[in-house]
C-alpha cells in the first residue's frame, strides 16, 4: 500500500496557524505539486504534499468499480484522512485548505466529502467523487457547515465527465458546502489562471 511520505514547506506545523494540503495527480510528484502552494497568499502556513507510491494513487480510472481500485483506492483515502487528522492536532480543520489536480483533485474531493465538517477551503482541479457512481450512503450524516469548495473541468476532457463534476457538486451542496462549478470550453487537462484567481476570491486569499 502507500507508504506515508509527506514533502513540507512553509512554516513548521507547530508553528503555523493555516495548513495547505496539495495532492498531485497520477504520474505527479509532491515536488511537482508543491509549487502550487505560491498562488495562494495564505498567512503563518504549513504547506504538505503526499506522495503517492508508485505516483499514482489508484490503478484505474476513477470511475471504474472501486473493487478494481482496491487496496490502493482505500489506502489513499487512508493517507490523506490520517494527514488530516495529524494536522488538527495543531490545527483547527477550519484552517486546513485542501486541494488537488486531475487523480489528487478526486481524492480530494472523495477525502473531504467523507470527512466534512468545516474546511478552510477544498479546491478540486478537474476532479470528482470516486467510483462508478456516487455512494450517498457513503457520505450520509456529513456536514460541511458552509465550506468554499470549487469544481473546475474542462468540456472535453478525457478523465473527468463533465456530468461527474456536476454530480459531484449537488453532492457537496447537499451535505452544506458551498460549491462554485467551472466547465472550462477546450480547456487542456491543467490548471487555468481562471482557476486559482476564482479560487483565492472564495477564499479570501487576493
Amino acid at each position: 500500500m502507500h507508504e506515508y511520505k509527506l514533502i513540507e514547506s512553509g512554516k513548521p506545523l507547530k508553528e503555523a496557524k493555516n495548513a495547505l494540503i496539495l495532492i498531485h495527480g497520477r504520474g505527479g510528484t509532491a515536488e511537482s505539486i508543491i509549487p502550487l502552494a505560491e498562488e495562494f497568499p495564505i498567512e503563518d502556513c504549513y504547506i504538505v504534499a503526499p506522495q503517492a507510491t508508485g505516483n499514482t494513487w489508484y490503478p484505474y480510472s476513477f470511475l471504474a468499480p472501486e473493487k478494481q481500485n482496491e487496496p490502493w483506492l482505500s489506502s489513499a483515502v487512508d493517507t490523506i484522512k490520517r494527514l488530516i487528522s495529524e494536522i488538527s492536532e495543531h490545527i483547527p480543520q477550519e484552517n486546513i485548505y485542501l486541494m488537488g489536480f486531475s487523480q489528487g483533485a478526486c481524492l480530494t474531493a472523495e477525502v473531504a466529502a467523507q470527512v466534512t465538517g468545516r474546511f478552510a477551503g477544498v479546491a478540486s482541479f478537474t476532479g470528482g467523487l470516486i467510483g462508478d457512481s456516487i455512494k450517498k450512503d457513503r457520505y450520509e450524516g456529513g456536514d460541511f457547515k458552509g465550506t468554499p469548495f470549487f469544481i473546475g473541468t474542462s468540456d472535453v476532457d478525457p478523465h473527468i465527465p463533465v456530468k461527474r463534476a456536476e454530480e459531484t457538486r449537488d453532492m457537496c451542496e447537499s451535505l452544506g458546502a458551498n460549491v462554485v462549478l467551472k466547465v472550462y470550453e477546450n480547456m487542456p487537462h491543467t490548471i487555468i489562471q481562471d482557476e486559482i484567481t476564482t479560487v483565492k476570491e472564495m477564499m479570501n486569499l487576493s
